[in-house]
């Protein structure tokens, strides 16, 4: 008889309460009973199988594999297909504009103005080269309330010849110039004093008239190999036409070798200056005489680590006073380092410098054209000029520089007005209508600042700004020295054929002095207010070689003096054109 799960686990529950009924009743005596244990239960151990240390295996999967070789069974196959072959894709190139080697410029505006300029240059064979640079400018005047003379002409000619060969470069250049300008400054209230016929007669008799004229010869060399790196050298001849004569000569080689694994560059310099003016402002027929040789050793040299740069130098200088044997012993630093912040976004920069200036008749005359001629010439000690800044860019088409400094200068020139008096017999110079050059030891604190931005290929923009406080031991001012400048362009591309751009400049207040020496006893400063001037230019590519254009200069009209009693031309417009050619 057969019984299936159910029941088997029905019978099996059945019997356990069967028994849990009977182990569960209470107070029953099961009585006692005593148990002989015979023979004591003594266990033990069954033998233990001992695994092998290394065992043997019997396995077929551990045969050694038999090495199979493959192998390619290959036929040639017909085929009729043909390649093309390939073809670069054509990349459209812009034309690149034609390099004229000359061009002509000639201009004309108001005030009888003329501007031509003439460049020619000529390659004689694969080394050899010849140029020439012509250039005019001139105005026949025309200030409104200047009682004399004020046209100007300035006249140059510059010739070159040089050659170029894959070790080394040199040119030889020659130039003349020529220069006419007038005292036109006469002082405010001048002749107030006299009867209106003396005064007539005194105006008729001066002759303001004054011209230069400069010879120059110079010469420059170049190696791109060897310790001896170039040298320039030059010569000017400057005279006038009040007996005036002066001699210039400069040479400066340059000589750069290595010590300790570091190069060393080391400029040699020999300067001579030397001339006469036949009179002294006081009508003294003594003759006034200058001559200075100063020889100058400057060396240097460059350390780089990871973004620090450290220019370590020196100069020294001996000057010779040729006309009165006072020779001085001069030391400059030349030291200057540079540290990347944050990369070309922002450098720093410190250094401190400094040199023997050596003035000349020349070059005052570059700076200002209305000087008697009975200078006294002397060189500027430079002592030191302790500068810091920052430079970089704000983007890569902005770059700046701010820049601080503090100089100290000894025998610093400054242009400053003449005494007069109203005497017929007097220069023409003499009348109140120029200037001299005095030195003053100074010492100026700078702080400057510029931005240039390249906002497109067609747009460019840059502003630039000077704020300068000077302290004078001798002088009571810093004669004609502003306190500020500040200027700013743009230039523009309107068109493929038109373009334009402006320029603005402000020039802050400067003193100066001057007095009739037959009224005024006590001196003081005049004050020279500031000035506030606006250019622009506009111009037209009629083709690759013709150009035209039109200047506007001064189109605020302000008859502003940029010295004492010396005015400038009110509004001026220039039209002309330029033309390129080849031969």
């Amino acid at each position: 008889m057969k019984f299936n799960f159910q029941n088997k686990i029905s019978i099996v529950l059945l019997l356990m309460v069967f028994q849990f009924s009977f182990a569960q009743k209470k107070e029953e005596n099961i009585g006692s009973e005593v148990v002989n244990v015979v023979k004591p239960y003594t266990p033990t151990l069954s033998d233990v199988f001992k695994v092998p240390e290394t065992p043997v295996l019997d396995d077929a999967g551990n045969a050694k594999k038999e090495t199979i070789k493959y192998s390619i069974f290959s036929f040639p196959v017909a085929s009729t297909f043909t390649p093309s072959k390939g073809k670069a894709e054509g990349v459209d190139k812009a034309k690149q504009a034609h390099l004229y080697d000359n061009y002509a410029t000639l201009g004309f505006g108001n005030y009888g103005t003329l501007n031509a300029e003439l460049f020619v240059n000529q390659q004689l064979n694969n080394n050899d080269y010849v140029g020439g640079m012509f250039r005019h400018l001139s105005s026949q005047g025309g200030i409104k309330g200047v009682e004399l003379d004020d046209r100007f002409y300035d006249t140059s000619v510059d010739l070159t010849y040089g050659s170029n060969y894959k070790d080394m470069s040199w040119n030889i250049d020659l130039g003349y110039q020529n220069q006419i300008y007038n005292w036109y400054g006469l002082p405010e209230g001048f002749g107030n004093t006299l009867a209106p016929s003396e005064r007539a007669d005194l105006l008729n008799g001066i002759d303001p008239q004054h011209s230069y004229n400069t010879f120059s010869l110079g010469s420059k060399i170049s190696f791109k190999e060897g310790f001896f790196n170039e040298a320039a050298a030059k010569f000017s001849h400057f005279t006038d036409n009040f007996g005036s004569a002066e001699n210039r000569f400069f040479i400066k080689p340059s000589l750069q070798f290595d010590v300790m694994e570091e190069s060393v560059k080391t400029n040699i310099i020999v300067d001579y200056v030397g001339g006469s003016f036949e009179k002294n402002y006081m009508n003294n027929t003594q003759l006034l005489k200058y001559g200075y040789t100063n020889l100058g050793i400057s060396p240097s040299f460059v350390m780089q680590q990871d973004d620090w740069t450290l220019n370590l130098g020196a100069s020294v200088f001996y000057s010779i006073d040729n006309e009165n044997s006072n020779n001085k012993f001069f030391v400059y630093p030349n030291i200057n380092a540079s540290y990347k912040v944050v990369g070309d976004l922002m450098i720093f920069y410190a250094g401190a410098e400094g040199s023997l200036e050596q003035n000349s008749y020349l070059d005052f005359v570059d700076g200002n054209s209305f000087l008697a001629p009975t200078l006294n010439i002397a060189p500027t000690d430079k002592q030191y000029d302790v500068f810091a800044g920052l430079k970089g860019k704000l983007a890569n088409n902005v770059s700046y520089n701010i820049r601080g400094s503090y100089r100290n200068e000894r025998n610093k020139a400054l242009y400053k007005s003449n005494d007069y008096s109203e005497d017929i017999t007097n220069e023409d110079y003499a009348f109140g209508n120029s200037m001299q050059v005095v030195y003053d030891d100074m010492r100026t604190l700078s702080f400057s600042g510029d931005l240039k931005a390249d906002f497109s290929d067609n747009v460019t923009f840059g502003v630039s700004g000077t704020f300068n406080s000077f302290t004078n031991d001798f002088q009571a001012e810093a004669w004609n020295l502003p306190t500020v400048k500040l200027n700013s362009n743009i230039d523009f591309n309107i068109t493929e054929k038109w373009y334009a751009g402006a320029a603005v400049f402000y020039v802050d207040e400067r003193k100066d002095m001057k007095a009739n020496t037959a009224v005024v006893v006590n001196y003081t400063s005049i004050k020279l207010d500031s000035y506030f001037d606006v250019n622009a230019h506009l111009g037209y590519k009629y083709s690759d070689r013709l150009t035209g254009f039109l200047r506007a200069n001064n189109i605020t009209n302000q008859a502003y003096q940029k010295w004492l009693n010396y005015p400038v031309q009110g509004f001026q417009i220039v039209v002309g054109a330029n033309y390129k050619f080849d031969f």
